[in-house]
């Protein structure tokens, strides 16, 4: 074989990618992987050409979770990967499986500018490193970086130097096996009889049951499972906040649990005995600690039950299962119950409540957000995708009960903002036929505002509603409730019509509640991007910040 008839590294690498079943690849190119990005979208892969890096692993995080496969991105190396720090440790923490291609500098080289040790900050943010120095074997890398991902459920970074990409190939012409190949695909675990029938003798002693789902019941399809459980225990039913949805068209599901629960359920989870939480991890800001429930003893049925979670004791009581067929085999252990928790009332009550009753006084000219998010609600089409974003406003828009789970996705496990672009993105791309709608923050979607170019380059049809106090929410409630100054927190109110148009898009000024309806029709008729911008008052502050930071707690001059 002569020297021109060779690939080079990087189309084998390319290839490899390929092979592992990769279609679309989240893109910011430099000197470090540009040329493997290039071939990678010659061998057929869909690239989404991205403004900044972090939007990059943020859109794949997105991709992950909508299509239940690897995200991949890639970046250059030094800058390009220093850009990735905060994304990371939320996908580390949201349990994403993802594969990043991520450049090095030149081995050849005695000193590069962009050179840096990047293995550290990878391996800080709880995120795999693998350094690729060896060229006949990095197809076995890749291939095993996408079993690492799947398989420990976290990002892997894999970091090769550009100048051996850059070499002509001299290792195997064939390539290894694919993960997909390889992956084991376990069985679900059935739970003990023993623990099924101590689990029973629980269940059997409450009076007022509360079924607690998660993602892991999500994933084990054991929403029916878990209603059917509910519903023989006369109880209600509830979901961690990236589960908001699973149950949404059940008369007794009081919402989210956590740091977001409606007014509601506060007071049912109160009076609850007994807490059956399944396929979820029991974290803090989902009520974890017990904090919501006092009264009540908790069972957690998972495939890893937990007696402690961040620091906190979450559950006495387990029952190690698939989620699906562990309620099911603890629903068929259980009598008839004679009486029950749930009344038609408790239905009604639940339905006719609003999540958040208490009375501000909105200033003339501008929304209530909650407002907002009710009419939303009832306007946006059923089978939209919608994306929730970080912040203060997305406590108001998590109360949408009528939406279904696998319509409505929300990440936040990092707590930081200026992510839902990214997510907005990345859904768009894992679901091109349907609109996607976001809904974010000021302050947050100002962070990364570049990428309504990338939007529109890329024709994405993306609708981002903006609540806009012309402030940082969170802050500035923060800072009123301790006495601070808000400097620093307030920074008006930017035009986000104008800057919609400004790049090419759709923008309007949201001033009426009941053009929603029209608005909307005309928006699904034309398709494309556009921006709605909702004047808010900011005098609304949410239920959590009202819970955590309570007014009349002023620090004295």
């Amino acid at each position: 074989m002569t020297n021109e008839a060779k690939p080079h590294v990087y189309d084998v690498l390319a290839k490899a990618f390929i092979q592992e079943g990769v279609s679309t690849c989240f893109t910011l190119m430099g000197d470090a992987n540009m040329n493997w990005a290039a071939r990678l979208a010659q061998q057929g892969c869909r690239m989404v050409y991205v403004r900044h890096e972090h939007c990059a692993v943020g859109a794949a995080m997105a991709y992950a979770r909508k299509t239940s496969e690897v995200g991949v991105a890639t970046v250059t190396c030094g800058p390009g990967v220093t850009q990735l720090i905060t994304a990371l440790p939320a996908a580390v923490r949201a349990h994403l499986p993802m594969v990043v291609f991520a450049g090095e500098a030149p081995l050849r080289s005695s000193w590069y500018n962009q050179g840096i040790d990047q293995a550290p900050l990878i391996t800080a943010t709880g995120a795999a490193y693998h350094p690729l120095h060896l060229p006949e074997r990095m197809p076995v890398a890749i291939r095993d970086a996408f079993l690492q991902a799947r398989r420990e459920r976290r990002p892997v970074v894999i970091g090769i130097p550009f100048d051996l990409q850059e070499r002509l190939w001299d290792g195997p012409e064939t390539l290894p096996t694919p993960s997909g190949q390889l992956l084991p695909r376990p069985s679900p675990i059935p739970p003990h009889p023993d623990d099924v029938a101590k689990a029973a003798q629980l269940v059997k002693a409450a009076e007022r049951v509360v079924v607690f789902a998660g993602l892991g019941a999500v994933e084990a399809k054991a929403g029916p499972a878990c209603r059917a459980l509910a519903a023989k225990t006369g109880g209600l039913l509830t979901t961690t906040l990236p589960a908001r949805g699973l149950f949404h068209d059940d008369l007794f599901c009081i919402g989210i649990a956590g740091s977001f629960t409606p007014e509601v359920g506060l007071e049912y989870l109160a009076q609850a005995d007994l807490v059956i939480a399944v396929g979820g991890s029991l974290a803090y800001h989902a009520g974890g600690g017990g904090q919501l429930w006092r009264k009540a003893k908790t069972l957690h049925i998972d495939i890893d039950p937990r007696a402690l979670r961040q620091g906190q004791e979450v559950a006495r009581h387990h029952l190690r299962a698939d989620a699906r067929l562990g309620v099911e085999a603890l629903t068929a252990a259980l009598p008839a119950r004679s009486t029950m928790w749930r009344t038609e009332a408790m239905a009604a009550r639940i339905r006719d409540s609003k999540p958040d009753s208490h009375v501000f006084e909105i200033e003339p000219g501008l929304l209530d957000p909650r407002d907002a998010v009710e009419a939303l609600e009832k306007a946006l089409p059923a089978d939209w995708e919608l994306v929730n974003s970080s912040g203060h406003c997305s406590w108001f828009f998590a109360q949408m009960p009528s939406r279904p789970q696998d319509r409505f996705l929300t990440i936040r496990e990092f707590g930081a903002i200026g992510n839902g672009i990214s997510f907005a993105m990345g859904v768009a791309a894992a679901r091109p036929d349907q609109p996607v709608v976001l809904f974010d923050g000021d302050g947050s979607l100002m962070m990364h505002v570049q990428e309504l170019e990338t939007i529109k380059r890329h024709r994405l049809n993306i609708l981002i509603i903006v609540m806009n106090d012309g402030a940082y929410g969170s802050e500035v409630h923060k800072l009123r409730s301790e006495g601070m100054p808000e400097d620093g927190s307030v920074f008006g109110r930017p035009d986000f019509a104008a800057i919609a148009r400004g790049f090419g898009l759709d923008g309007k000024n949201v001033k009426r509640l009941d053009d929603l309806p029209k608005m909307l029709e005309e928006f699904a008729a034309s398709g494309g991007a556009a921006i709605w911008d909702f004047h808010v008052s900011d005098k609304v502050v949410s239920p959590t910040i009202r819970r955590a930071h309570p007014p009349g707690k002023h620090r004295k001059a």
